[in-house]
This record gives structure tokens, C-alpha cells and sequence, in this order.
């Protein structure tokens, strides 16, 4: 797409109206739990038209230091939502967002929300599954067994409706 100027729609952007959209997001990130850095990396590599920029890109366009962008990104690839690969003929790194990025993210949480759940039944039995701990953890595990189960749903119809709107 191309704008009057002749420029692509990119170039016609707003900037400040990107680093709103990139702050205002990141903050709605972190008040949920994520770190505020990562936040503000995946903010930005989402609103970026390839969804991958490199270090020194980062660091530009959010004003941080290599090293917040670092840890940043280690987050970020630690709970899978950004992936790292080569600029080819380049030693440089450029942080990408994963297909399906949200999907992934979820997905990831059946496997989490699965050992939550054994390690507490574990610990019902070893607390007693009669005492009120042990009461309390085995509701806890079958909130996470359902919760399991009702995610793998979720995203089998999302993957459903995508294949049958695209």
C-alpha cells in the first residue's frame, strides 16, 4: 500500500501515535503480570509491520539500554512468545514474534497448568486429602484439570474458526 507522498503506508505512520500504542499496551501488559521490559520489546515488535527488529532497533525506538533489551528478550523467548534468529550474512541478532504468538503463549500454559495440578495432588496426599490444606489443594488441582481441559477446547475451536474464515 502507498501513500500519497509515494512512500509506503509505513512511512505515512504516526510515530507518536505508535509509541502511544506501544506504551499504552505495555502498561496493560505489565498491571496483568508480565515484566515491564518485555513488555514494552513485545508492544514494540508487535507493532512492527515484520514483527522483528534487532537489538539496536529496539533500543532506538523504546530508548532503553542494550542490556534491558537483552533481559528483556530473554524473557520473552523463555515463555515463547518472540523467537531469535540470524540477520543472514550479518552476526547481528533479529528477535522475531511467533506465528500465532497468543496461540502458542496458551498452549504453552496446558503443559504448566498439567504439572500444577500433579504437584498438587501430591500434596493433598501428602498433607492428608481430609485436612482442610489438603481439601484446599485438591479443589486447587481440579480447578486446574478443568481449566486444562476447557483451554485445549478453546484453542481447537480457535484453530476451527480460523481454517474456516480464512
Amino acid at each position: 500500500m502507498t501513500s500519497e507522498t509515494g512512500g509506503d503506508a509505513a512511512d505515512a505512520r504516526d510515530e507518536e501515535a505508535v509509541s502511544r500504542f506501544v506504551e499504552r499496551f505495555a502498561a496493560e501488559m505489565a498491571e496483568a503480570g508480565m515484566q515491564r521490559m518485555a513488555a514494552r520489546v513485545f508492544a514494540a515488535l508487535l507493532a512492527d509491520d515484520d514483527g522483528s527488529m534487532t537489538s539496536a532497533d529496539l533500543g532506538r525506538r523504546l530508548r532503553i539500554s542494550p542490556a534491558a533489551v537483552s533481559g528483556a528478550i530473554s524473557y520473552l523467548t523463555q515463555v515463547s512468545m518472540v523467537g531469535r534468529e540470524r540477520d543472514p550474512g550479518s552476526r547481528r541478532d533479529r528477535y522475531r514474534l511467533h506465528d500465532e504468538v497468543w496461540y502458542a503463549a496458551l498452549a504453552g500454559r496446558d503443559q504448566v497448568m498439567l504439572r500444577w495440578e500433579r504437584t498438587l495432588r501430591d500434596g493433598a496426599r501428602s498433607l492428608g486429602e481430609d485436612t482442610p490444606a489438603g481439601a484446599r489443594l485438591t479443589e486447587t488441582a481440579e480447578f486446574f484439570a478443568f481449566m486444562q481441559g476447557e483451554l485445549l477446547g478453546v484453542l481447537d475451536r480457535w484453530r476451527q474458526s480460523r481454517k474456516a474464515g480464512g
